[in-house]
């Protein structure tokens, strides 16, 4: 049965849709610091440190504390729920601490597939896409090439997202690093018509050599936040993140 709710205001519609463009402006994308506790377990475990709450806190501090070089390249910052009560050691609050330099914060809890969004009148102009990439699973055995990938990946949206939507973030969904940057970049590439703007929700793909470079070891900390810019940094070569 289809739900009634109060229609957005201009205002509000307006609102939403330029919080949308601005996530995702020329060269920027969304750093997705996401992880649960059990995600983040596996991760720190990778590198040898305990997951605690602390150690948790300390290395989200060390990405969100990365200097105005990643203002350019960042346009949002996904939490996950315990880092919204969280604070750098200066005692500023992890989402101050964003907000103040331009980027916008949110919480990942999206469930609903678009016929559902449509039932609820959700306005698709305030709202962004994060779906994996089409990659090989996995057991497959063929090796597929980054132009393959993209164009999968961009038919795979042209079919089912509306031209609606502002933009597409992508995951790394499991690739390393180099292989998302890669893909991005032909996905950007591909030669389809793409009606949104497509960039990156990375997780793993944005901190894990700030991870390796850290180990949970204080004077690491600048090395480790240096390795997270230089990864921003290439997502865009060709474009503003310089």
């Amino acid at each position: 049965m289809t739900h009634q709710f109060p229609t957005l205001s201009e205002a509000q519609k307006r609102e939403l849709h330029e919080t949308a463009l601005r996530i995702v402006s020329p060269g920027k994308g969304i750093l997705a610091a996401d992880e649960s506790v059990g995600s983040m377990a596996k991760r720190l475990a990778q590198v040898g440190v305990e997951n605690t709450e602390e150690n948790r806190r300390q290395f989200r501090q060390i990405l969100f504390s990365a200097d105005d070089r990643i203002n350019s390249c960042i346009g949002g910052v996904i939490f996950f729920h315990e880092t919204l009560y969280q604070h750098s050691d200066n005692g500023v609050p992890f989402v101050k601490l964003i907000r103040d330099r331009g980027i916008l914060v949110g919480v990942k809890v999206l469930a609903a597939v678009y016929k559902a969004m449509s039932d609820h009148h959700v306005y698709l102009e305030g709202t962004l896409l994060k779906p994996n990439m089409v990659t090989p699973g996995h057991s497959c055995p063929t090796k597929y090439s980054p132009e393959e990938v993209a164009m999968a990946s961009v038919t795979a949206m042209r079919r089912t997202v509306p031209p609606a939507v502002p933009g597409i973030c992508f995951l790394s969904g499991g690739q390393s690093e180099e292989e998302a940057s890669i893909h991005l970049s032909a996905i950007n590439n591909c030669p389809l018509a793409k009606p949104w703007v497509l960039t990156f929700s990375f997780g793993r793909a944005l901190q894990a050599s700030a991870l390796r470079a850290w180990r949970g070891h204080k004077e690491n900390e600048k090395t480790a936040t240096e390795q997270f810019i230089k990864r921003a940094e290439v997502l865009f070569p060709d474009m503003y993140c310089r």
